[in-house]
């Protein structure tokens, strides 16, 4: 990929796409993380959109400084040797865990609406995952890049037409407080372990992508549009949900059921977008998963993506409510530490080198030209 086809609209829509997925798209973790604060996780959004825009630039301008081919340079620089060396082992369970999550999802959206087995909801989704991963970084973009705005106008458009329709009272508020108890119990925790699991899957994705520019203000405009992006989207389910309350905490997907208060129509227009971002998020996880182990384009990448797909198909079967209440918030928080390197480093004092970037302890690209020393 050239770096003049690195545009500001593909890194906005390759940050949100990576990020949003079954979780986002359906309401799931919407409703986990901030619904069930009632009006107040309003709040918890306003800090996670503003940490998104953050992060996201952070990553990207890093990726580039460091010419990262995955995640791990980046994380390396975050957390140093040893540090370094848990959180990339978090990051690399996690994306297989987010491929597993998105693949219970799609079974789960199969179940709930087509009324089909969830095997073959899981199955399909894992196939075109698999084969979209099998054509490299740049068809992981430009899928992610043509499925985001379609979502992002849709559920921005479900929103207001709910709260045109039927507005939102303090009622609403107290009956998504007596519906469910959040993941995290308290707002500001919650949005920042949010932000933090989100990251995870979205380094993998973003370091590459950052090395493909040498514009800063390509990598900067992108973030902050992702950032904001992923905020409205997330402000407009929140709102959508809200005012279906306590009803749509009910089901695995509830942004399904307020579409489908809406018209049928409406509820499988938006069922077709769910699973599309669903594959959009499984495509950045399955990516990253496979880059972290072997070189890109290589017959053993292929050979990996395949075998990690038919694992995850496996694992889906647990559930998607199950996953996402339980893996997320325990990633979220070991996220933290990852957040916390990259600020700690930011924030040196002036006039301080910068110390080593240390370097992967395995051989990653062992027939890798850019890599000579690896070769002697």
């Amino acid at each position: 990929m050239g770096e003049k086809k690195l545009s500001t609209f593909k890194v906005a829509s390759a940050y949100i796409g990576t990020v949003v997925g079954a979780g986002f798209a359906s309401g799931q973790e919407v409703l986990q993380f901030f619904g069930y604060f009632g009006y107040v996780g309003l709040a918890g959004l306003l800090v996670a959109t503003i940490l998104f825009v953050y992060f996201g630039y952070l990553i990207l301008k890093l990726g580039a400084e460091l010419k990262a081919d995955s995640h791990v340079p980046v994380i390396k620089y975050a957390g140093g040797k040893w540090l370094g060396a848990l959180i990339d082992y978090i990051i690399t369970f996690f994306l297989f865990g987010a491929l597993t999550v998105m693949a219970a999802g799609a079974g789960a959206l199969f179940s709930e609406q087509l009324g089909l087995s969830r095997f073959l909801g899981s199955s399909l989704l894992i196939l075109i995952t698999l084969g979209t991963v099998l054509l490299g970084l740049k068809g992981v973009i430009s899928a992610i890049s043509f499925v985001v705005p379609v979502l992002v106008v849709s559920v921005v458009g479900i929103g207001a037409y709910v709260i045109a329709d039927t507005g939102l009272s303090p009622g609403a508020s107290q009956g998504a407080i007596g519906a469910g108890n959040p993941a995290v119990p308290f707002w500001p925790v919650s949005a920042i372990v949010y932000i933090s699991y989100n990251l995870l899957v979205a380094v993998a994705v973003l370091a590459p992508m950052g090395k493909e520019s040498a514009d800063v203000q390509v990598l900067r405009r992108g973030a902050l549009w992702g950032g904001l992006g992923l905020g409205i989207g997330a402000a407009a389910i929140f709102l959508a949900t809200l005012a279906h309350m306590p009803q749509a905490a009910r089901f695995e997907l509830p942004m399904i059921y307020v579409a489908g208060q809406i018209s049928p129509l409406v509820r499988v227009a938006y069922a077709v977008i769910l699973y599309l971002e669903i594959y959009t998020t499984a495509v950045g996880s399955l990516y990253g998963f496979t880059v972290r182990f072997t070189r890109p384009g290589s017959r053993s990448l292929n050979l990996l993506a395949a075998g990690t797909s038919v694992g995850a198909l496996i694992a889906a079967q647990f559930g998607f409510t199950a996953l996402v209440r339980v893996l997320f918030p325990l990633v979220g928080y070991a996220g933290i530490f990852m957040l916390g390197g990259l600020v700690y480093h930011q924030l040196r004092p002036f006039g301080k080198t910068r110390r080593a970037i240390p370097q992967p302890s395995y051989k990653k690209y062992p027939n890798d030209q850019r890599n000579p020393q690896e070769e002697r």
